[in-house]
């Protein structure tokens, strides 16, 4: 038993054979994406679990990307930061290595989009440090819980992501578009999503928009600008929440000379666990 659980789940946790099985499930899963097993995304993987969206910078970069979160908590509710060059994140996990626990990643180069590499090993810098935001793939669970739908899941496919109008708070270098993630749902399940999803402000909280898609800048509700598009059926209206891969559309806006961040949808599953994640 790892001290890490041991400090975070407490003495009665540990002797509960289901919470060391939920653990081994989140273990699992990053070990699988460490040895290239995993290479799809992580929706519904290692189910209870918190999930991860991951922004890597260079340490002179660092302060101005923290104010960035803290200015934006909507789309970038910070979970974990770790000290450069580190790649552990002992809060998150045990034994985690953020260069090759994620299925997939992506590296950017004065704001260009240069490669997509299953690890981050051989590019690793002494001064990079980790930002690990909160995912909206928690509260999915809380949504299924309470009977609601949610598309991406049923479809077996990513979650659509979009690039809005709405600007983020600019700190330092860093400002840009927000980007959200939808689902679509009737309207008397997207008055409960508000109620259910409202309980996580640290995996996005409540949604930023429900409705007509074009007042927050979207064109085509068919082509999202990350992930894949989803079924809207009749009587469904598009809600949307604030995304994680918001840093993605600010990196490209600022052009940082280097940048890591996580393929939309490849997350790095945490040992942390969703309901804990709720404020009440």
């Amino acid at each position: 038993m790892s001290p890490y659980l041991h400090h975070h789940q407490g003495d009665s946790m540990q002797t509960k054979p289901a919470a060391r099985a939920s653990v081994e499930l989140a273990r699992q899963a990053r070990m699988d994406a460490r040895s290239g097993k995993l290479t799809g995304p992580t929706a519904n993987l290692a189910p209870g679990h918190v999930q991860a969206n991951l922004a890597i910078l260079p340490r002179a970069l660092a302060a101005d990307f923290l104010h960035f979160c803290q200015r934006n908590p909507k789309p970038c509710p910070l979970l974990a930061m770790s000290e450069p060059g580190d790649p552990a994140l002992p809060e998150l996990g045990y034994d985690i290595d953020i260069r090759t626990d994620i299925p997939r990643y992506r590296v950017w180069q004065n704001g260009e989009l240069v490669a997509e590499p299953a690890d981050v090993r051989d590019i690793w810098r002494d001064d990079l440090v980790s930002f690990l935001i909160g995912c909206s793939f928690s509260f999915e669970e809380a949504m299924l819980d309470n009977g609601l739908p949610v598309r991406h899941i049923e479809q077996g496919c990513n979650v659509p992501m979009y690039r809005t109008s709405i600007p983020t708070h600019a700190a330092g270098v860093f400002g840009g578009p927000l980007v959200v993630s939808m689902r679509p749902l009737k309207a008397a399940d997207a008055i409960r999503a508000i109620q259910v999803t409202s309980r996580f402000p640290s995996v996005h909280g409540a949604p930023v928009h429900l409705g007509d898609p074009a007042l927050i800048g979207i064109a085509d509700i068919n082509r999202p600008d990350y992930g894949d598009p989803v079924e809207i059926r009749e009587g469904e209206m598009p809600v949307f929440w604030a995304c994680g891969v918001t840093p993605q559309s600010v990196v490209a806006a600022v052009r940082p000379e280097f940048c890591i961040t996580h393929a939309p949808g490849h997350m790095l599953v945490t040992d942390l666990i969703n309901s804990r994640m709720a404020v009440f």
